[in-house]
């Protein structure tokens, strides 16, 4: 699978600063696309679409999903000016700069990096092309291969809290190439699936229409991996996706799971006090520590080979740790009384500790537990007609 690379640049013969005429097309075949095509990249320009529709459609398309954008400032076009735009406030990062010879540079793109190519007679000079097709080709590569964390988008970097959209969000209406790919693609992996072919789902993981589905493609191979109990490989899908967004909160979610499911306890409890860290007003991470410590718990004292009796007094013995899968369970669930799941394991875990000889905690429950002995949130489940659609919220 190649990177998909759009470029963003005038077309046929445009004055430069100079009004000189300068051969965009000329540029085009015999400089940028080379230089991508070195690069390991699959490229498109809006205007060499061949189908049927419409080219700004396309476009939009492209600047949503590619990979890599690389536009050319050389002269002050409208278009390329727009379709930059575009790109850095839909897309944190993957875009190349470029420009021929001009007197001064625009102000909103002036402390970026940009790399100069040199120009004779309006077109490529030859006695500089290769070193140019080199220099861009190797900032390409740089590009794709630069961390998640890097924003090399003005808006993004000066917004340090703007998010951006989920790229499924971004594919646009009717009939185009990369929902239909995607779905083509999802299709088959919920075949293998439901086939239990864990080795086409693996090869699967790796055949996404774009670069820019690599993340999903690589959750969704987890998923089915996990449902079908690998979870070494599923651990191993999990692992690839972070490696693409570090931050990535739900591939480190199901990387915790796998680790708890293959006895990896201490890993596991490591990984949840850190998304917990991250995270802490997401009910999501701090239910996924309960279930850590809870199995941390559990793993200290149980062996296969003793009675009820004994089995007891071993989990006795370890009540501190009892507690420390309370904890997060309880401030999941006030964090957000509509997660019901951690509410009551918070509540089946103080009984537990109670049957084991600990004390109730009346502080550390505080309000939020015996409310649900009084009622009072299942009242406000009700109004919002939560416990009809939730079997945990109508237990």
């Amino acid at each position: 699978m190649k990177p998909h690379a759009f470029i963003a640049m005038p077309f046929g013969t445009k004055p430069g600063a100079d009004g000189k005429p300068i051969d965009f097309n000329r540029i085009h075949d015999e400089l940028l696309r080379p230089a991508l095509v070195a690069a390991g990249c699959e490229v498109f320009r809006a205007d060499q679409e061949q189908r049927a529709g419409d080219i700004r459609t396309d476009m939009f398309q492209e600047l949503l999903v590619a990979d890599l954008v690389l536009a050319d400032l050389t002269v002050d076009n409208p278009n390329v000016w727009y379709e930059l735009g575009v790109r850095h406030a839909l897309r944190a990062r993957g875009v190349v700069v470029v420009q021929g010879p001009r007197p001064t540079q625009p102000f909103d793109t002036a402390p970026d990096r940009k790399l100069n190519y040199r120009l004779l007679d309006g077109a490529p000079d030859p006695a500089h092309l290769q070193a140019d097709i080199d220099a861009i080709a190797a900032m390409a590569r740089a590009t794709l291969a630069a961390s998640a964390k890097r924003k090399a988008s003005p808006v993004y970097a000066l917004l340090p809290h703007l998010k951006e959209p989920e790229w499924r969000t971004l594919l646009l209406g009717n009939d185009n190439e990369f929902g239909a790919a995607y779905e083509a693609w999802r299709g088959r992996m919920e075949v293998a699936r439901q086939k239990q072919r864990a080795g086409d789902i693996l090869v699967l993981a790796d055949e996404t229409p774009t670069q820019a589905l690599w993340l999903e493609a690589k959750r969704e191979a987890g998923n089915c991996l996990l449902a079908l109990r690998q979870y070494s490989l599923a651990l191993e899908q999990f692992d690839a996706a972070l490696v693409v967004d570090p931050e990535d909160r739900t591939s480190r979610g199901k990387r915790i799971v796998c680790l708890g499911r293959l006895g990896q306890h201490e890993e596991a409890h490591v990984a949840a006090r850190q998304l917990t860290d991250d995270a802490p007003a997401d009910p999501e991470a701090w239910g996924l520590a309960g279930r850590v410590e809870k199995d941390r718990w559990i793993a200290r004292w149980r062996q296969a080979d003793q009675t009820p009796a004994q089995l007891r007094e071993a989990a006795a013995l370890e009540l501190a740790s009892l507690e420390e899968a309370i904890a997060p369970y309880h401030q999941a669930f006030i964090t957000d009384p509509s997660a019901f799941y951690p509410g009551i394991n918070s509540l089946t875990l103080h009984l537990l500790l109670q049957h084991l000889g600990g004390e109730w905690q009346r502080l550390q429950a505080g309000a939020a537990l015996p409310a649900l002995g009084e009622g009072k949130v299942c009242e406000t489940c009700e109004a919002r007609g939560l416990c009809r659609r939730d079997h945990w919220g109508a237990a």
